[in-house]
């Protein structure tokens, strides 16, 4: 599904379930990187007017995102504070390698892993939890972030020839499903 390598295992829902306030935080930090993430690559490809363009579209709906999950917070009555970070997205942006083409090619497809195992995750939430607004809430998200992954690809092939591309996702989702699979002891979005 959407270039990932693996399916999320019951262990994850069994997290969210025990501790669905933590991840709700942590959904909104995840939102707040994404955006940031899309600022980065933006400030970084500035010559580059299609990801640009892309990139301000993005910022937007993950900006949009970030300020729908503090308002759920907000309904809901869980303050929002910062969390200690999972280990998910650091060991997947370690990945990333030197040197330009190589570099924009791997920060674009780490992006896009990212928005793809998110997507997945809303899925299963959709699914899973047992709070209509929640899944109806996860499920509204699900066609934002699977467009974020395509483009994310799609503006990769604008530093190497497709074939190049495919091979460096396979590579970067192998590593990601790697990384997803040890899991984490603390409840987020991405353990």
């Amino acid at each position: 599904m959407l270039s990932l390598q693996s399916e999320t295992d019951g262990r994850w829902i069994g997290q969210v379930k025990a501790s669905l306030d933590q991840v709700l935080i942590d959904h909104a930090h995840c939102e707040h990187k994404a955006a940031a993430t899309a600022m980065s690559l933006m400030g970084a490809y500035i010559d580059n007017q299609d990801l640009c363009a892309e990139m301000t579209r993005i910022v937007e709906e993950e900006l949009e995102h970030f300020h729908m999950v503090i308002k759920l917070l907000g309904s809901r009555g869980i303050p929002f504070v910062k969390q200690q970070a999972g280990h998910y997205g650091k060991e997947l942006n370690g990945l990333v390698r030197g040197g330009e083409p190589n570099k924009a090619i791997d920060r674009l497809l780490v992006a896009g892993l990212i928005e793809a195992r998110s997507c997945e995750r809303f899925s299963l939430l959709a699914k899973h939890i047992d709070d209509t607004e929640l899944a109806e809430f996860y499920n509204s998200l699900f066609e934002s972030e699977a467009r974020h992954h395509t483009t994310y690809v799609r503006l990769a092939k604008q530093f190497a020839a497709d074939e190049v591309v495919r091979d460096r996702l396979a590579e970067l989702s192998a590593a990601e499903s790697e990384i997803i699979s040890r899991g984490n002891p603390l409840p987020r979005m991405h353990s």
